[in-house]
């Protein structure tokens, strides 16, 4: 079985060499894995720091260098967290690899208007 982490490794090494059509596709396939994946992570955040006080998860938040204060509310800072600890994975660069290269060669999965 093929884990999230290595489908979207093997797409970022088949985009190199798809175009258009297919790399649409491609990056369709990988928009939907990272998705999953995301969401994955914030269920996990969620169950670790959902129990902690508002002013706890706060701290966390600056401390993984994202935004956040008293006011914020705490699904808000528990989806900061989850973005934080996301972005760090290998899953989610190899898909922020493939979503840069598409968009420099105008592939995009927003239709231009």
């Amino acid at each position: 079985m093929t884990t999230t982490t290595q489908r979207l490794l093997d797409l970022a090494a088949a985009a190199r060499d798809s175009h258009d059509a297919d790399l649409l596709l491609l990056l369709r396939e990988a928009n939907e894995l990272y998705q999953a994946g995301f969401h994955e992570v914030r269920q996990s955040i969620e169950a670790r720091f959902g129990v902690l006080p508002t002013a706890d998860l706060v701290a966390a938040a600056a401390a993984a260098g994202m935004p956040g204060d008293e006011c914020s509310e705490r699904t808000e800072l528990l989806l900061l967290l989850a973005l934080a600890e996301w972005e760090l994975t290998p899953a989610a660069m190899a898909y922020s690899q493939i979503a840069e290269d598409a968009a420099r060669r105008g592939v995009c999965l927003i239709p231009e208007a």
